[in-house]
């Protein structure tokens, strides 16, 4: 490296050549549903189908290739929510080196089982990523395992940046990359790739709003810890970013943007339903922007899917929660008739403009109730929004007293 704490163009292109029969050369998919409502040319780099499900293989890979032969015979420590350490031990396992990793309580079942799978020790320690590093550099310290750093390292940060390479060649005439962003590991190595070959293209970080460290790090000029976090998007759930991520990003990236719970859970549903694509939360980060804001980033467009780990449980919830703020399920109190056949005028009602019932409760002691009505609750799943304003206003022509 030309200097300890910076990543050139060079340095990823060297580790390019390093990654050549271990990382897979991703798809990039168009997506026409994106370019629809972006107006222009979107496309999806499909990093949730790199080996281990992440692009944490490339910088591990890299990272643990440059070991000396004395530093490798200790062995290798890391901290990850899963899909660092998925990484980690995959490179390990194909060096032939001893991983232990350590991972936050309540981290991912699928994420904890393939890193053990790929030959790593596995250890759970704390609630957060920083609880697991403390953990991890004690570790390093005690045993003289070299510490394999989750983004804050050179050789991470260019092997992420391979990312970067592929996207431009891939898709030449791109103007905006958007970038799922915990630590800034990808992030810095994107930018640093795609700046040095087309500083015209703009590359933005998408953070979670519950997680976003790097809005007021930047404010401030330097890497400041969050006092709390809360997000389903472990993958970027990071609570302070580097010194080396946050020098380039600072440096190279054009803005940070952040989306929220609603916009994540919302951008997995889209993702499996229109591109039958598996990703994690913090892997749809680029995509719930581009739902965020769908005219507001210069095409073309590409949105990289960042991981497809995902525990199948958090997906069902996922998947729901996506429903929801999609507007797919409603919600409705109405007050019907106390008299026979009252309940099956207003679900026939309810059929007849194509709501699905999923469910029904009567309530029929109430101090809004008339003496001759009963309440009854619907759960009704609908086409989206428009649906659902379609059976609210169905059922008030009908003379129904309806309430969300």
């Amino acid at each position: 490296m030309t200097d300890p704490g910076t990543v050139t163009l060079a340095d990823i292109e060297a580790a390019r050549e390093v990654l050549r029969g271990v990382a897979i050369t991703t798809p990039m998919e168009e997506s026409r549903w994106l370019s629809a409502l972006a107006g222009g040319p979107v496309s999806l780099k499909c990093e949730n189908l790199q080996r281990t499900g992440s692009f944490k293989a490339r910088g591990a890979y890299v990272r643990i290739s440059r070991l000396t032969p004395e530093e490798r015979a200790h062995g290798v420590v890391a901290a990850s929510a899963g899909n660092h350490a998925q990484g980690v031990a995959l490179a390990a396992q194909l060096l032939g080196i001893k991983s232990t990793v350590f991972m936050p309580e309540g981290a991912p079942i699928p994420k904890e089982r393939a890193t053990r799978a790929y030959g790593a020790d596995v250890v759970f320690h704390g609630t957060y990523l920083e609880h697991c590093l403390d953990a991890a550099r004690t570790f390093a310290a005690e045993t003289g395992a070299v510490l394999i750093h989750p983004f804050d390292h050179v050789d991470i940060v260019a092997g992420q940046g391979t990312v970067g390479l592929e996207i431009l060649e891939q898709s030449p005439d791109v103007k905006t990359i958007l970038v799922p962003t915990g630590g800034g590991g990808l992030l810095a190595g994107v930018a640093i790739a795609v700046k040095a070959k087309r500083p015209d293209v703009k590359v933005i970080g998408v953070q979670a709003e519950g997680a976003a460290a790097y809005p007021g790090s930047l404010a401030k000029g330097a890497p400041t810890a969050l006092e709390h976090m809360k997000t389903m998007a472990d993958g970027i759930a990071v609570g302070l970013p580097g010194a080396i991520t946050f020098a380039a990003v600072r440096d190279h990236v054009d803005e940070i943007i952040t989306v929220s719970e609603d916009s994540l859970a919302r951008a997995l549903l889209a993702l499996l339903e229109r591109a039958k694509m598996v990703v994690e939360p913090a892997g749809a980060a680029a995509v719930a922007a581009m739902l965020d804001r769908p005219t507001e980033f210069t095409t073309p467009t590409v949105a990289l899917l960042s991981g497809g780990n995902i525990d199948p449980l958090l997906l069902g919830k996922v998947i729901r929660h996506g429903m929801a703020a999609a507007g797919r399920y409603l919600n409705l109190q109405v007050c019907i008739p106390d008299t026979p056949g009252g309940l099956a005028q207003l679900l026939g009602e309810v059929s007849a403009v194509g709501a699905n019932v999923l469910e029904v409760v009567h309530e029929r002691i109430s101090p809004s109730l008339h003496l001759d009505e009963v309440e009854v609750s619907l759960q009704l799943e609908t086409r989206g929004e428009q649906h659902a304003a379609q059976v609210m206003g169905r059922l008030r022509e009908r003379g129904y007293r309806v309430y969300e």
